[in-house]
């Protein structure tokens, strides 16, 4: 997207990608865009908007990720008061808003456990039918040609227990910063 989050009046461009960085680039000259702010999500970036959402005079960076999570990015500045022995001290307007959530969460747990007890009363009766649910999988496998490598990359929308990898030659496996898998080898029946 393209849009003013710094309010200088020129347009930047937002980028989201598929590795999780949002990416915000200014063009302060007629050259090459430069790279101003970035941050980084867990999963990859679907869709990626900028405007103004939460309050007025606040712009914001909204990004959909895969899994159907929204992220927001506010120019709003977040002040804390207080000290040593201090409490901290809410607006009237935050003590509402924090209430108002809370109310929101507790409908949410309760009609999550509605749920949860239709679901088990349903599949406990005998005419319960069982399915496997359907999920897309977003995946990809690419060359780094920096160190002659591949990247598999694996994303559902819903927690991946366990990725088997089979292969006719051996492999070794390298480790990123994102990977939080605990890797198990077994060697191969030749049968």
């Amino acid at each position: 997207d393209s849009f003013d989050i710094l309010g200088d009046g020129v347009k930047e461009l937002l980028v989201g990608r598929d590795d999780g960085m949002i990416e915000i680039y200014t063009f302060e000259s007629a050259d090459d865009p430069v790279l101003r702010h970035d941050y980084a999500l867990s999963e990859s970036i679907a869709s990626i908007q900028g405007g103004c959402v939460g309050k007025d005079g606040y712009d914001e960076i909204l990004a959909a990720t895969y899994s159907g999570w929204l992220t927001g990015l506010t120019t709003e500045p977040v002040h804390r008061e207080g000290g040593s022995g201090e409490e901290l001290k809410l607006s009237q307007e935050m003590q509402n808003k924090i209430s108002s959530l809370r109310n929101e969460l507790e409908q949410l747990q309760i009609k999550v456990l509605q749920e949860r007890e239709k679901y088990q009363q349903s599949s406990h009766s005998s005419t319960a039918v069982s399915s496997v649910p359907a999920f897309s999988v977003n995946d990809k496998f690419t060359l780094n040609k920096d160190d002659a490598s591949y990247s598999l990359i694996l994303e559902v929308q819903t927690a991946i227990d366990n990725v088997l990898v089979q292969s006719d030659v051996p492999l070794d496996l390298l480790d990123v910063e994102k990977n939080s898998a605990v890797v198990s080898f077994s060697s191969c029946d030749s049968e």
